[in-house]
């Protein structure tokens, strides 16, 4: 179910490294270099497999990855993506 936009509002102040860009969730971290940048898309890749929802991921610039979420299949954003959200920046923690 897509989230409404109070709900989703509420969500996001937990989220506060997340921007909201077009019905999307997008986040945007600069590493110390390339190894380091493909090393988080290698975990963020694993925590995606595990709860069966996936980002698109773009590594770019030699060291920044770009994540943005949202639920393909209802067209918006859903707790999919909000408890994705948290699990990735556990990661980045």
């Amino acid at each position: 179910m897509v989230l409404e936009a109070s709900e989703l509002e509420k969500q996001l102040g937990d989220l506060s490294a997340w921007q909201c860009q077009s019905g999307r969730l997008v986040r945007t971290l600069t590493f110390r270099n390339f190894a380091d940048a493909l090393d988080f898309v290698n975990r963020v890749g694993k925590l995606a497999e595990e709860a069966d929802h996936h980002p698109d991921i773009l590594l770019h610039n030699w060291n920044q990855v770009t994540l943005t979420l949202w639920t393909h299949d209802v067209g918006g954003l859903t707790m999919l993506d909000v408890n994705l959200a948290h699990k990735i920046d556990a990661v980045v923690s």
